[in-house]
Order: C-alpha cells, then sequence, then structure tokens
C-alpha cells in the first residue's frame, strides 16, 4: 500500500482523490489534510482536470476526526483547557478543505464508499453530488460527543436536506444508511458496491466532455445565486454568458447540432 494519505490519479480529464488510511476508516490527522489540500489544489490549476472524484480506500469514506487522539487532547481540536491557544485550530487543520473548495468551480463528486460519519458527512456534504454505495453510512455524530458541527456541516447539510431534517441528524447523531439518504434527498444514487466507481466514473465522463467553461459558470451561477438577490443573479447570468459566448465549445455546439453528429468540445 502506498505511504501517501491520499492518493491522486488523473484518466481522461478526471481527477480521482482517494482518501489512503483504510485501517483507521480514514479518519483524518494533520498528514492526510494536508495532502488533500494540497491534491485539490493541483486539480484545480490544472487545465486538463474538468471532474474532480474524491472517495476512500478500504471499507471506509472518512470517519472524520480521530476519536481517541482528541479525547487527550492531541488531535486536530487541540487541548480543551487551553481555548484561546486553539482558538485557530479548525481553521488551521480541517477548514482549509472546505475553505479551497470554494474557490474550486470544477464539479466535485463523492463516491461515498463506507461510512461518511461526523466530520466525514460533512466532507461528503461539500461535494456538489453525492453517489453512494449500498454499503455507505452516515450520521452527524458530534453531539454524541458532546460537541458541534466543526467542519461546515451546519452550513451545507441543511442546504441540502432541508433544516428540519438536518436539525434532526445533527440533534441525535444517529446513523442512516444509504437508501435512507436517497429518499432525503442526501445523495443522488445509490449503486451496488461493486459498481461504484465505474458508475461514477462513467458520470463523471459524461460531464467532463461537456464545456469545461460552461460547466464551471454554471456552477458559479448557481452558488451565487442562492445567496443573491434575482437582480444581481439576472446580472451575473449576463455576465457568465458573454464568457460563454466566447468560447470555442460555443461555436462547436450549434456546429455540431446543425450536422448531426455529436459535438467535440475542447473546453475552451
Amino acid at each position: 500500500m502506498s505511504d501517501d494519505a491520499v492518493l491522486y490519479d488523473v484518466q481522461d480529464h478526471i481527477a480521482t482523490l482517494t482518501l489512503n488510511r483504510p485501517e483507521k476508516l480514514n479518519a483524518f490527522d494533520d498528514d492526510l489534510l494536508g495532502q488533500w489540500v494540497e491534491r485539490l489544489q493541483e486539480a484545480h490549476l490544472d487545465d486538463g482536470v474538468r471532474v474532480i472524484v474524491v472517495t476512500g480506500a478500504g471499507r471506509g469514506f472518512c470517519s472524520g476526526a480521530n476519536v481517541a487522539r482528541e479525547g487527550r487532547g492531541s488531535g486536530v481540536l487541540g487541548d480543551p483547557n487551553a481555548p484561546a491557544n486553539n482558538r485557530n485550530s479548525l481553521r488551521n487543520s480541517v477548514q482549509p478543505v472546505p475553505r479551497i473548495l470554494q474557490n474550486i468551480e470544477k464539479p466535485y463528486i463523492a463516491a461515498v464508499n463506507g461510512a461518511a460519519v461526523g466530520a466525514g458527512m460533512d466532507m461528503a456534504s461539500m461535494a456538489d453530488i453525492r453517489i453512494a454505495s449500498d454499503r455507505a453510512k452516515f450520521g452527524m455524530a458530534y453531539v454524541r460527543m458532546g460537541l458541534v458541527p466543526g467542519d461546515g456541516g451546519a452550513y451545507w447539510l441543511p442546504r441540502i436536506v432541508g433544516m428540519a431534517t438536518a436539525l434532526e441528524l445533527m440533534w441525535t447523531g444517529r446513523l442512516f444508511m444509504a437508501d435512507e439518504a436517497l429518499a432525503m434527498g442526501y445523495v443522488s444514487k445509490v449503486v451496488p458496491h461493486d459498481d461504484l466507481i465505474p458508475e461514477t466514473m462513467e458520470y463523471a465522463g459524461r460531464i467532463a466532455k461537456m464545456p469545461a467553461v460552461s460547466v464551471q459558470l454554471i456552477k458559479r451561477l448557481a452558488y451565487r445565486s442562492a445567496v443573491t438577490g434575482p437582480h444581481e443573479a439576472l446580472e451575473m447570468a449576463e455576465h457568465a454568458m458573454v464568457i460563454a459566448r466566447s468560447t470555442e465549445d460555443a461555436k462547436e455546439g450549434p456546429r455540431a447540432f446543425m450536422e448531426k453528429r455529436e459535438p467535440n468540445f475542447q473546453g475552451r
């Protein structure tokens, strides 16, 4: 097994990040978190990457922080008896992942292969789309440790499943399986475990064949329109349209339509 805490591979314009601490259900430490940010930055800056997929090695997607280390005060949360010294502990450890994701306009897909619990569920919630194995399970387990979601879960989860459902999940910390995640709209699709990566890659491949500039502008518009008013959203759409229309792909699309063939988008 590789010593890399996060494996990185690019094929057919798709970058795959695999959390690689299977013996710990991919619980994170500073090393894994640092490599996660580095790999995201690499995918962000690589013009050849059009879609990013994140998954986990082994039986877990991500089980969040190492509970034993946190209990000893030696984990990413720091010493609970020194709050002033640790006021930036999350900002400097786990939060760089969601912070960099706010700058990435390429589609980000989570292939949830197993347990996504606590901060691990937060990490799945940051994805634009979640596809789950039928062996996946989820849980906002913070409350069971006397804690609160520290990695953005209280921000993303209500936007995915609605406030009432999100509060119920966060207040109880209960585990739930993939079929319930699908029913509440948390995941987009549940597939047999052995089909998870092939089906996720097939889906990612379809997006990767779309005009990359348009895809990224659509993501920008969707997220920013959700937090602004209609007039601002319409102005953003107008500006985005000017950019999209200037691309080579905006010429290829109509040309392929008229010639009754599949378009060959180049991402520019």
